[in-house]
């Protein structure tokens, strides 16, 4: 995904969403710099994650400008093909 984001980096809106209360935001922004990842983080609380049946690290999510889960995936789910497809999909949904 660090190659592929780039490309759209003007047309979706892309976080990193940390669920780990142990975790800060801080230090969650430390790792992104050291590993180079180009989009910015967020946190989140249980609450939200049990609306969006998060079940467990590392799940992907991607939602559309009206609100609506069209990828789900788990940890290691996702390969540039498919980020490329669906960010090509959100932008074509964004601008159309």
């Amino acid at each position: 995904m660090k190659d592929v984001y780039p490309e759209f980096a003007d047309q979706v809106d892309f976080y990193a969403v940390g669920q780990d209360p142990s975790e800060s935001l801080k230090k969650m922004e430390r790792y992104r710099q050291e590993q180079g990842y180009p989009w910015p983080v967020a946190k989140t609380d249980n609450s939200t994650l049990r609306r969006l049946r998060v079940l467990q690290s590392s799940t992907k999510l991607v939602v559309d400008d009206r609100g609506v889960i069209f990828y789900r995936a788990a940890h290691g789910g996702g390969n540039p093909e498919v980020w490329r497809a669906i960010f090509t999909q959100l932008a074509r949904n964004v601008a159309g």
